[in-house]
C-alpha cells in the first residue's frame, strides 16, 4: 500500500470517526489531556492495523473497542487515582437537564457507560454491542437495563 493512500485513509478515518473516539474517551477519562493522548494512541493503533479491516462497520467497531480499552488501561494506572473527581468538572451542555443527565451517565460504572454510549449515541444494536464488547448479547441486555435503572434512580436524586 502506498504511503499517500495510507495517509489519506488515516485522514479520512480521523475525519469520520474522530469525534466518536473523543466522546468515548471523555466518557472514560473526563480529562482533556488524557482524551487527546488516547485519541492519538487509538489512531496510531489504527495505522499499525490498517490492512486488518473488512469493511467500515468493522473499522468503526474496532475503533470503539480500542478506545474503550485504552481508557481502561489509563484508569488502571496508579497515578490516575489522584486525579480530580467528576464533581469538580463542568460539563458543557445545552441545558441543565442535559447536564444532569450527562453527569449521571459519567457516574455510572464503565460497563454501563459503554453500553449506554454505544446504544444511544452511536446507534448500535444489542447484538452489535455484544460483538464489539465480546460479551453475550443477554449480558448486554442486562447491562443496558441496569444502566437505565441507575439513571432513572439517579435522575430523581440529581
Amino acid at each position: 500500500m502506498s504511503q499517500l493512500f495510507i495517509a489519506e485513509d488515516i485522514s479520512n478515518a480521523i475525519e469520520k470517526y474522530g469525534d466518536m473516539v473523543r466522546r468515548i474517551c471523555f466518557l472514560g477519562l473526563r480529562n482533556n489531556a488524557d482524551v487527546e493522548d488516547v485519541f492519538q494512541e487509538v489512531f496510531l493503533q489504527y495505522f499499525l492495523n490498517i490492512d486488518f479491516f473488512n469493511n467500515e462497520q468493522h473499522q468503526k467497531a474496532w475503533l470503539c473497542r480500542v478506545a474503550f480499552n485504552k481508557c481502561k488501561d489509563i484508569n488502571k494506572s496508579h497515578w490516575r487515582w489522584k486525579m480530580v473527581s467528576i464533581n469538580n468538572l463542568e460539563i458543557p451542555c445545552e441545558s441543565a437537564e442535559q447536564s444532569n443527565l450527562m453527569t449521571a451517565v459519567l457516574q455510572l460504572p464503565a460497563k454501563y457507560k459503554e453500553v449506554i454510549y454505544l446504544h444511544y449515541y452511536e446507534g448500535w444494536t444489542i447484538p452489535e454491542i455484544a460483538e464489539i464488547t465480546r460479551q453475550n448479547p443477554n449480558t448486554v441486555y442486562s447491562q443496558l437495563k441496569r444502566a437505565r435503572e441507575k439513571l432513572r434512580k439517579g435522575a430523581g436524586e440529581i
